[in-house]
């Protein structure tokens, strides 16, 4: 019986030294948390605001990369229904960082800009490749490329304009 009472005696010892192991481990954990809170709640840490989704673009800081555009606009004049028209808009970083256009895209499908993809170092010079398709597009049209760079704004517009004049109707 003495030895019954021992060897109960020693296993309930084993288990309570174990499991107060796992509770001096929990219980350092938990003053963790409580002391992280505390510094928390008296403003020790600085908590990141949170972004709104629909948040107005702000400028960014440092220095930034500039268009300098020969020009923004350009008229095709007249030209027939059919007629695939080009133009070259060149422009130099007149910024302090170098430019990175990010995309370009036309405001239709029959507009279709093409643009230097390389880092447009300070004072070096860029193209952004424009060409029109007027086939199914009669009359007076305007169209935008919008592109998006690392500049501020970040969007950049160029426009241009045709007169089309209207294929001859054709007998089928």
């Amino acid at each position: 019986m003495k030895k019954f009472a021992t060897f109960f005696l020693m296993t309930g010892m084993a288990a309570l030294l174990t499991f107060s192991c796992g509770n001096r481990d929990a219980e350092k954990r938990i003053a963790e948390l409580e002391s992280r809170l505390a510094e928390l709640e008296n403003g020790g840490t600085q908590v990141a605001p949170a972004v709104q989704a629909n948040a107005p673009d702000q400028k960014p800081e440092g220095p930034l990369p500039t268009f300098a555009f020969n020009e923004i606009e350009h008229d095709f004049g007249t030209i027939s229904e059919g007629d695939v028209v080009e133009h070259i808009f060149r422009f130099t970083n007149n910024g302090e960082a170098p430019l990175v256009i990010e995309n370009a895209i036309g405001s239709c499908g029959c507009t279709v800009p093409t643009y230097t993809r390389e880092p447009i170092p300070v004072g070096g010079e860029g193209e952004i490749f424009v060409k029109f398709d007027s086939k199914g597009k009669p009359n007076l049209q305007n169209k935008t490329v919008t592109i998006t760079a690392n500049t501020w704004p970040k969007k950049t517009m160029l426009r241009i304009k045709a007169m089309v004049n209207p294929a001859a109707a054709t007998i089928q």
